[in-house]
């Protein structure tokens, strides 16, 4: 049996470095109790504006890891996503829920044009090859997001039922939706993020997005964290793609149970 580690007090932090932005006690207690935190920033909107620009030019335009997706996992192949989504204002406050050793296992560019459709509420758990499903996920902003352009809207608490999801909805943007018995809209909140600001959740938290109404394009960035003893039960099917890797972003892996990479090399 594994030995509890010791609590740590509220004033100190074990995000590692220094410069790495922990959570103190209350922040991880109602990470537990509400299956989500922030949010945080980890860029200005001035920084992400030049970010922004690249990403528009040399990431989506151009293929990817993923032959099928230009907007999937791109982190294993461009060193501006990498960096990104290893940014310490993430990794310090992941590593203060979870421990040292982290893995990227996915990430995504969610791009939602005007008009664009409603990703219906849903538990990620429902559509992972995790095994256990044990996940931690962020979610940045790219553009500003905002109500009117179709935000991502959690429902605190509801990480802690596994809900049943049922075939989804026509005009909708997934195959399958959680059951709407199971669903509380008017405890939702909206996730509202200037460029650069970001939040994390749990694999089971609710969430979802309506139909972007606006003029404005909405594009978020995600990426997925697990821990090393948590296995990919197949990296070469969907909804990954053959040559799939993970990447050991703090830490160590001491348990090889999925095939990784080393991250893509910086650019001068």
């Amino acid at each position: 049996m594994t030995t509890p580690p010791t609590p740590v007090p509220p004033s100190v932090s074990t995000a590692g470095p220094a410069t790495a932005p922990g959570l103190d006690r209350d922040e991880v207690r109602h990470f537990h109790e509400r299956g989500y935190l922030g949010p945080y920033s980890a860029l200005s909107p001035a920084e992400m504006a030049a970010i922004r620009q690249r990403i528009d030019s040399e990431v989506v335009p151009t293929p990817g890891p993923n032959p099928k997706n230009p907007l999937q996992s791109r982190h294993l192949d461009h060193r501006l996503v990498h960096d990104l989504i290893t940014r310490p204002e993430i990794l310090g406050r992941l590593r203060t829920l979870v421990g040292n050793d982290l893995v990227v296992w996915a990430s995504y560019f969610f791009t939602k044009d005007p008009g664009g459709k409603e990703i219906p509420w849903h538990q990620d758990a429902n559509y992972w090859p995790l095994e256990p499903p044990l996940n931690l996920s962020m979610w940045m902003a790219i553009d500003e997001v905002t109500t009117e352009n179709s935000c991502v809207r959690v429902i605190p608490g509801s990480h802690r039922l596994v809900v049943p999801h049922v075939p989804a909805r026509d005009g909708v943007a997934f195959g399958q939706e959680a059951d709407p018995a199971y669903v509380d809209e008017t405890a939702a909140v909206d996730m509202v993020l200037h460029p650069g600001q970001f939040f994390l959740f749990n694999e089971r938290l609710l969430h979802q997005s309506h139909r972007n109404t606006s003029n404005a394009r909405r594009m978020g960035l995600s990426a997925r964290y697990t821990l090393p003893f948590v296995a990919l039960l197949d990296q070469d099917a969907p909804p990954l793609f053959p040559g799939h890797a993970c990447v050991v972003v703090s830490g160590e892996d001491a348990f090889g149970l999925n095939r990784t990479t080393s991250p893509p090399p910086r650019t001068a």
